[in-house]
This record gives structure tokens, C-alpha cells and sequence, in this order.
């Protein structure tokens, strides 16, 4: 499986981070070696002083496909759960400023810890749920698909031209405001509508 995430998709956000507003997605991706399931804890690694969180929303597809219109789109994913993007913010902006990749900012290991995910039946308005990131206690973001710059159909059909799409792969949907560093000993809490879905100690 593969994990496609995507960047800069909430406008508060990009405003945080100095960003230009993109005029498609902003596309990049993550190996599976990435993926921490079942709350296992994340492990700080020794070559960044500067992890950030980034709560997402999460889209499991679930059947094959490629050049997906965006009206066909939602018959690719049933399930949409809670990830956490973690970013070594100092090596991607080294990275950034000399004009290089920054895969080793976003894909090294256990940077995509991923919660429970729900049916898309419990969604009657996909365009309208709100989720949040807790860490010891105090909500840091806040976040609501009413306000993507590239909604889940958008989404796919942009992704889908350039990468065949297949049962069991991941799209991370981008991520609100608030982000900001994590510390050893923090304790992540992921809600989706207020349900607990995703639980990450760092270590």
C-alpha cells in the first residue's frame, strides 16, 4: 500500500506557514514504513529538534482505480479516519531553502500514526465534519472539511491521474491550523465529531 498526502489544503494553515496558496494539490507521499497503527507510541528521532503534529482526516480507498472523475470519486473510498502527519520542520525547511525534495522530513518512520476509521455512512454531509487534535489535555487544532481548498473528490481526481489508486491505500487530506512542535512525554488525542479515534504517546 502507499500513503498520498496532501499539503497546504486549508487556508489558515498556509497563512502559518508563510506558504503560497497553491492553485491544484499540493502532492506528496509517504512509504508504508511510515505507518504506526494500534497506538503504538512514536519514538522522537535523534535527527530533528523540530517535530510538528499535523492532524488529517484520513481516506482508506478501497477498490482500484485510475483518471477518477471527481463526481465517481467517492465510490473509491468507504472508510475515513484520523492520521497525524509529523514533520521534521527544521530539515524540511532546510530542505525547502535550497530548493531540494524533503521526503526525509515527511516519510521517515512512524511519521503517519493512523486511528479507528468510520464508514462513510456515519457522514450524511462529508463536506461538513469537524475533527480535533488534544495534546495533554488542551485542543491545539481544530479543523472542518467546510473549509478545504481541495475537497475528497478534487482530491482523488487530481491524485488518480498521475497514481493508480488501490485497495488498502491511504490519503492523508491536509491540515488545519495550530500546528506546532511535540515534546517527549506529550499525549496525542485524536476526535473525530467528538468521538476519540486516534491515541499517540510520544516517547
Amino acid at each position: 500500500m502507499k500513503i498520498i498526502a496532501i499539503g497546504r489544503n486549508y487556508a489558515a494553515h498556509i497563512e502559518e506557514l508563510n506558504n503560497e496558496r497553491p492553485s491544484e494539490p499540493v502532492v506528496f507521499m509517504k512509504p508504508d514504513t511510515a505507518l504506526l497503527k494500534n497506538g503504538a507510541p512514536f519514538y522522537h528521532p535523534e535527527f530533528s529538534e523540530d517535530i510538528h503534529h499535523e492532524v488529517e482526516l484520513v481516506l482508506k480507498i478501497n477498490r482500484e482505480g485510475k483518471y477518477i472523475k471527481k463526481e465517481f470519486a467517492h465510490k473509491y473510498y468507504d472508510e475515513i479516519g484520523l492520521g497525524i502527519d509529523f514533520t521534521a520542520r527544521d530539515l524540511q525547511q532546510k530542505c525547502k531553502q535550497k530548493g531540494l525534495p524533503w521526503e526525509i522530513a515527511k516519510a521517515f518512520n512512524g511519521s503517519a500514526p493512523i486511528g479507528d476509521f468510520l464508514p462513510v455512512s456515519e457522514f450524511p454531509d462529508q463536506s461538513n465534519i469537524n475533527f480535533h487534535l488534544n495534546i495533554n489535555g488542551e485542543t491545539r487544532q481544530k479543523g472542518n472539511t467546510s473549509l478545504l481548498l481541495f475537497d475528497f473528490g478534487v482530491i482523488i481526481e487530481y491524485v488518480s491521474q498521475f497514481f493508480t489508486l488501490k485497495t488498502g491505500d491511504l490519503i492523508f487530506t491536509g491540515t488545519p491550523a495550530g500546528v506546532g512542535k511535540v515534546a517527549v512525554g506529550d499525549h496525542l488525542e485524536g476526535f473525530i465529531e467528538g468521538k476519540k479515534m486516534l491515541d499517540v504517546e510520544v516517547k
